[in-house]
């Protein structure tokens, strides 16, 4: 039974619309135009507040040139209501297909109608649910009967080739088809063919059957499924989803593909590629295996899966740094039931197949795969044994290399490359509103609470006190909630007691029941009933008076319209909201070419052996890569080049290089060892030129307890690439960062923080359960989890940033006072040139500012940072001259496991930080009060001067000249400090005898 998408389109309601007919109404209709299919709803008569709830139905086919992957909705005014004589636009939207959902993540979302024509007068919103939804159609089954062509072969038939996935290589004249059924005595194959074979699959291939295939793949967009001429056609490499993944719940297929990069920012390496398909005839009943020996390097295929053929479907790769003239490839079968002749390890050699590397052919994409061969075993006991295999030489752009066994990593499972999705996360809202029906435990006061449980998230409700049973939070408790939902969100009402609270009622319900907004508009509301807390007393209670415990008024929703933090907002690579349908075109593509590192430090030792297992990870958004792991090498080179789609760019990328024990093969369990962090680099976007390639060497830093530490260098390649006009992009910077809803309803910071520690919890548990798991201490290490943790260092730096943008406010007054102070009387004798000029030409003040400014802007320009991309900078961090004590208070869990002495240290160093902190907070806060005591009458005198004064100000203003005033106050202030006193001024003197609230701190 197949499946065939449709584009649903729910027409709900239209709001505030422009009345057209004249009589101050209008009759509105919705006409929508989708890939040339257009449909209209009925006509709601003379309504303004117009509501269809009408569902309409679009086929989706594959994209197209002509109509374009638009969908055009216009509101037009009925002509037969009213007096016009024609249907006049009420208004138009125009939507994208790439801001569609699939089925269950649909959302009411009220659009903005916009101008048809230029002339036109346009207002109000519409809004539209809209999603893709899969149909079924059930097979013809007459025409099925009478159809000619066979059923596809599967996996398990033993009459077809059972590899789909394999290697091609088509050649000049025809398509290679393939092997058909054997025969019981097969004739020998040569080793390399040079000219198409003629096969029995040819002869008996009807040109009926071979016409249908090709127009089966003319039509088709997945090629896992298509034969041509009988061979498997190449596919494009598919990323791994879940079903919490963005990218997997799209209806365009174009966010399904990997971005295949064309590896041109990262060097070439060079393997040497063997493809071990199958084999046949083998004279065993075992699982035999397969040996591969190529210059001084020896690897062991998988046992082979026993159907009618000896099946592996497995590829290996080996570097090939340096050609070597003389190397030999040798592959060989091997049983290991067999006794017989045996070698070493107990295994018999059924028979091998010797390959000079020099007359192996070379490969480099987009050049198609090249075809399996049949080869005859020779020199074993397979007399008639036969084994197909491929082997080309290529780079780590071929497509077989993700997923083929690595000489540089020794094939380890969990040291391949992988691409990883951050899963789709919401904010979930739950809205306390009220209870009724509560019974309490006695007559007294009772104090009520309400515990939300989600998952190992739990928050709880502030306690009220009723006597009636009664009683009233309106509170709001925000979860994160990460898709696939299908937990139970659980609410009890807790009776808060002197010993423990007890649990009154429970309500469950399920996520998959809640309502999806990206808006603020208000949900509606439910009431839900308690439940009795024992869930065996509730699974075998009767249905009496006696079993209700009360219900509770509860507001849920899944807020679409945030974006949920991960990171820290200031190394944040991603400021999107949850909802698709909200998201803007991106701005362009970052690629990254991770070239390799060097001079690493060891990491561990084992066996007596120091060693580094590297493996780079790279975040940006809610894609994850992490390249393969390199085993036993200081100085490991990958070359793997990556994209990503920019939404902003003021964004961050993170890269970041640690040593795992995953590929070590020792006793204990290495889950158990943590990986190591080597070092992490950050580039922000904007710090980018476009189409510039960056090709440079960063220092990997830890801060340990033991101070800074230089781990080794990495070697990346970075380009920015701009998709969208020059106009756009720079318009991007007048734009908000974060969705509309953080303005509309804001998430106070200490609230934002929690979220973000849970998130990042959702996330690092989402990601170690991928295979290969991307382990919890590095999501954590990328995400920065420890970053709002007290450090006296960050203390002390962020101190000093701020002297250092001071420094520059205080230069300038500085100057002002050596001006005044006429150190340099020809400057001040200037600057009172300057003054008249403007006062009495007040419209060059702005101009001469603007500039002054855009002269110290080129000034500046000359002294700009020649660093080619920002880093991590020790100094700024204070990390080269931090103290041991302090580093080791930093590094410190929560709660401390130091010594009680050395906490208690700590604790009195950190109450002399706080009391100078209370200080200043004290002082910003005194002079504040002082402005406001000017007019609160707190000192009445205080307040009488200054009013009287501001009314003489205002009557001299209105007398004289404003720029007679403004000149004699400036030729005051610049006056010689011969005419000065040395004491403070009356202004300065009244402005600190003003009281404050200092006075009133206990």
């Amino acid at each position: 039974m197949g499946t065939v998408r449709k584009l649903i389109v729910e027409v709900v309601d239209a709001h505030n619309l422009v009345p057209k007919d004249g009589h101050g109404g209008s009759s509105p209709y919705v006409v929508i135009d989708f890939y040339g299919q257009r449909k209209k709803t009925r006509t709601a008569v003379r309504d303004l507040n117009p509501v269809w709830n009408e569902t309409l139905s679009f086929n989706v086919g594959a994209p197209s040139a002509i109509f374009g992957d638009m969908l055009e909705l216009d509101v037009y005014h009925d002509k037969s209501h009213g007096s016009t004589r024609r249907s006049n636009s009420l208004g138009r939207i125009r939507l994208s297909s790439t801001q569609f959902v699939k089925k269950g993540e649909e959302a009411l979302i009220y659009y903005d109608l916009e101008k048809k024509h230029l002339f036109s007068i346009v207002q109000g919103q519409i809004g539209l649910k809209i999603y893709y939804d899969d149909e079924q159609i059930p097979p013809p089954q007459e025409k099925a009967e009478e159809s000619p062509l066979p059923p596809p072969p599967s996996e398990s038939s033993p009459e077809k080739d059972s590899n789909p996935e394999k290697p091609t290589e088509p050649t000049e004249a025809t398509e290679k088809l393939t092997e058909p059924e054997p025969e019981p005595e097969p004739s020998p194959l040569p080793e390399v063919v040079d000219k198409p074979l003629e096969s029995e699959a040819q002869v008996d291939a009807s040109p009926a059957e071979a016409d249908v295939n090709v127009k089966a793949a003319s039509v088709s967009r997945s090629n896992s499924e298509i034969k041509l001429s009988g061979i498997n056609r190449p596919q494009p490499m598919r990323r791994s989803a879940s079903a919490a993944s963005f990218a997997a719940s799209e209806g365009s297929t174009e966010s399904m593909l990997m971005e295949r990069s064309s590896f041109d920012l990262v060097e070439k390496i060079h393997y040497l590629f063997i493809h071990v398909v199958k084999a046949r005839y083998l004279p065993t009943n075992g699982s035999p295996v397969v040996k591969i020996a190529v210059s001084s390097q020896n690897v062991t295929s998988r046992p082979a899966r026993k159907t009618t053929l000896f099946e592996w479907n497995q590829t290996f790769a080996f570097a090939r740094d340096a050609p070597d003239s003389s190397s030999i490839l040798e592959v060989s079968v091997w049983d290991p039931l067999l006794s017989d002749a045996a070698d070493g390890d107990g295994r018999s050699m059924l028979g091998g197949v010797c390959f000079d590397v020099n007359e192996i052919p070379v490969r480099d994409p987009p050049d198609s795969p090249l075809a399996p061969q049949w080869y005859r075993l020779e020199g074993g006991g397979a007399l008639h044994g036969d084994l197909m295999i491929a082997t080309w030489m290529g780079t780590q752009a071929d497509e077989s290399f993700p997923d083929a066994w690595k000489s540089d990593t020794f094939g380890h499972v969990n040291s391949r490359a992988k691409i990883y999705q951050s899963p789709k996360l919401w904010y979930l809202r739950a809205t306390l509103l009220e209870a009724q029906d509560v019974l309490p435990l006695s007559s007294k006061e009772v104090g009520l609470q309400v515990k939300a449980q989600l998952g190992f998230q739990v928050l709880k409700s502030k306690t009220v006190a009723t006597r009636n049973g009664n009683v009233s939070w309106n509170e709001d408790l925000i979860f994160v909630v990460a898709e696939p939902v299908s937990d139970h969100l659980v609410f009890t009402l807790e009776n808060r007691q002197h010993k423990a609270p007890v649990a009154m009622g429970v309500i469950r319900i399920p996520l998959v029941a809640i309502e999806r907004r990206v808006d603020d508009r208000n949900v509606a509301s439910r009431w839900f009933t308690f439940d009795n807390p024992n869930e065996e007393e509730n699974n075998n209670k009767s249905n009496n008076d006696s079993s209700y415990k009360g219900r509770a008024h509860l507001r849920l929703c899944f807020d679409g319209g945030y974006h949920v933090m991960d990171e820290a907002a200031h190394v944040c690579s991603d400021y999107r909201p949850t909802a698709r349908q909200l998201w803007k075109p991106p701005v362009g593509t970052v690629e990254l070419g991770i070239l390799g590192c060097k001079n690493l430090v060891p990491m561990k030792t084992v066996n007596g052996k120091s060693s580094t297992d590297a493996y780079c990870v790279a975040k940006y958004g809610n894609k994850w890569v992490r390249t393969r792991t390199v085993s036993e090498n200081l100085e490991p080179k990958w070359n793997e080049q990556y994209t990503w789609k920019v939404y902003d760019p003021s964004t961050v990328l993170t890269i970041g290089v640690f040593d795992t024990w995953q590929v070590v093969d020792v006793e204990n369990d290495t889950d158990l060892r943590p990986d190591f962090r080597i070092g992490k680099v950050r580039v922000r976007i904007s710090t980018l030129q476009t189409d510039r390639v960056y090709r440079n060497t960063y220092p990997l830093l830890v801060l340990t307890q033991a101070g800074l530490k230089k781990m080794g260098e990495i070697e990346l390649a970075m380009r920015f690439v701009r998709t969208t006009q020059r106009l756009d992009f720079l318009h991007m910077y007048s734009q908000p960062m974060l969705p509309l809803m953080h303005h509309i309803k804001p998430l106070g910071v200490v609230h934002q923080e929690a979220l973000r520690s849970t998130t990042v919890r959702v996330v690092a548990g989402h990601l170690s359960r991928a295979e290969p798991p991307l382990r919890t201490e590095v999501v954590l290490y990328m995400l920065d989890a420890d970053s709002h943790n007290f450090s006296i260092r960050k203390v002390r730096a962020n101190w000093y940033r701020i002297i250092n943008v001071v420094a520059g406010v205080m230069d300038i007054v500085r100057w002002i006072e050596d001006t005044r102070g006429w150190r340099n009387p020809t400057a001040t004798i200037l600057i009172h040139a300057l003054l008249v000029t403007l006062v009495w030409f007040p419209d060059l003040i702005i101009p001469s500012f603007a500039f002054y400014v855009f002269v110290v802007g080129a000034w500046n320009y000359r002294f700009r940072a020649r660093d080619p991309l920002p880093h991590f900078d020790p100094k700024i961090s204070l990390a080269e001259a931090a103290d041991r004590e302090e580093l080791d208070e930093e590094f410190d869990a929560v709660p401390s496991g130091r010594a009680n002495e050395v906490v208690r240290a700590r604790y009195d160093r950190l109450r002399t930080l706080g009391s100078r902190v209370q200080t200043v907070l004290g002082d910003f806060a005194t002079q504040g009060e002082r402005v406001q005591a000017l007019v609160t009458w707190r000192d009445p005198r205080a307040t009488g001067i200054f009013v009287f004064f501001c009314l003489l100000v205002a009557l001299l203003m209105y007398l004289l000249p404003s720029k007679m005033v403004a000149m004699a106050s400036g030729f005051y202030y610049l006056r010689h400090p011969l005419f000065r006193d040395r004491l403070p001024s009356p202004a300065l003197n009244f402005f600190r005898r003003l009281p404050s609230m200092s006075d009133r701190i206990m």
